[in-house]
């Protein structure tokens, strides 16, 4: 029998267990808070879950209410799910560990491991998670144990996990059609009313080159219906890497490229799809993008902030605004909290600081701005984790956090 090598971990019985800090906010369950899932900047402590009041209306807007430490010493701290499904229980990964953890966060100020594994049917190297109608989750693994070096030597899988993170089933996206690509898979979209799904090729590692396809599935036996090239552009660049692809208001995909280019696939289900570059930001570098509305938000370490753009027309983007951080800031991923109407942001890994920042965004308008009502101790606009003291359980460690996957607590 197949099944993912899971070790369920009690937290009650774990010398390690969360650590609520004192005062109003470690004795209400009512409030809304935000999980930061974080690593050590230093890479020599380890990986721990890190819980923030994102309530505007509290008293502790901003303020650490928990962390939860792992026993899982800091590889590389990354993608969390991008948004917090029904029941509470939520995936993410050390990407250089090859670990996924499942955090049971329905007590927010007690949250715990519920299971923790290595790589599933013979498929390591985890990267993102999204949720399907049935619960369970699509996961995009970077590496296979085993590969056919005639026509896998740089794929991966799709596996899908139940919810509990038990193996259900997986695709290798190795194409025989083109044994040499790059077909590292990065992060999907799932479109169930259309039965499909479409995944990005991009490797993490840069000793593995770069990336320049997309991949479209058959969501229902995950059967691979074909795999197609980026749009070069005139700059022949702006397909180097793709990463993220949101689902667009008009039904068109969007895909954020590492490389800094925004790409358009249209003809999902309807034939041969065609990928345009419809955008690109300054620089390279740029991160976890956010769809609200008919505005895209974009992290641009060129500019130290965020660029977002009017999509009401994907195939011609507009620029509706700007926001800067600091100059050693280099922001990364974004994420959207629809219940305070919310943007959070974090940095990139190598960014000298490693705040954390909600940011207000106009969903009519596109206006976007720093959220200075959200601060902790130090009084700055943010959560601030570099050099201070964490209680870990019934331990303290001081040193500076690497925060990068968020995720808002959901109260339906």
């Amino acid at each position: 029998m197949r099944f993912a090598l899971a070790i369920a971990v009690c937290l009650a019985a774990c010398p390690f267990s969360a650590s609520a800090q004192k005062g109003p906010a470690a004795t209400s369950h009512t409030r809304h808070y935000l999980f930061a899932w974080t690593g050590d900047a230093a890479g020599k402590g380890n990986d721990f879950l890190t819980v923030i009041d994102a309530d505007p209306a509290s008293p502790d807007y901003g303020h650490l209410v928990a962390t939860l430490p792992t026993h899982q010493q800091t590889k590389l701290v990354h993608h969390t799910e991008y948004v917090m499904p029904r029941g509470g229980m939520f995936f993410a990964s050390d990407y250089d560990a090859g670990r996924t953890f499942l955090f049971d966060v329905r007590d927010p100020l007690k949250p715990k491991i519920a299971v923790t594994f290595l790589g599933v049917d013979g498929y390591t190297d985890p990267h993102s998670y999204l949720r399907l109608p049935n619960g369970h989750v699509l996961s995009s693994f970077q590496r296979s144990r085993n590969p056919d070096p005639a026509i896998a030597l740089h794929s991966g899988a799709l596996v899908e996990l139940d919810a509990n993170g038990n193996f259900v089933r997986a695709a290798s996206t190795a194409d025989p059609a083109l044994p040499h690509a790059l077909l590292i898979p990065y992060s999907l979209v799932v479109l169930p009313k259309r039965d499909r799904v479409v995944s990005t090729n991009s490797a993490m590692d840069v000793r593995d080159g770069y990336g320049t396809t997309y991949q479209v599935w058959r969501l229902s036996d995950l059967k691979l219906l074909g795999t197609y090239f980026f749009d070069s552009g005139h700059d022949l660049y702006g397909q180097a890497d793709p990463e993220e692809p949101r689902l667009a208001p008009d039904g068109s995909i969007l895909v954020q490229t590492f490389s800094c280019g925004l790409q358009r696939i249209t003809g999902i289900g309807k034939g041969h799809p065609r990928a345009a570059l419809v955008w690109t930001f300054p620089g390279g570098g740029c991160g976890v993008p956010t769809i609200v509305g008919h505005y895209v938000i974009e992290s641009d370490r060129l500019t130290h902030g965020l660029i977002v753009l009017n999509i009401a027309n994907p195939a011609k983007p507009v620029e509706a605004s700007r926001v800067a951080f600091p100059s050693d800031y280099s922001p990364h991923w974004t994420g959207w909290d629809a219940k305070t109407q919310r943007l959070v942001v974090t940095a990139n890994a190598d960014s000298p600081s490693h705040r954390l920042y909600l940011l207000k965004f106009n969903s009519a308008t596109g206006a976007i701005a720093i959220d200075a009502a959200f601060h902790d101790a130090d009084g700055k606009p943010g959560f601030n984790f570099d050099n201070r003291k964490w209680p870990l359980g019934p331990h303290s460690w001081f040193g500076s956090g690497a925060p990068h996957g968020v995720v808002f607590s959901r109260e339906d």
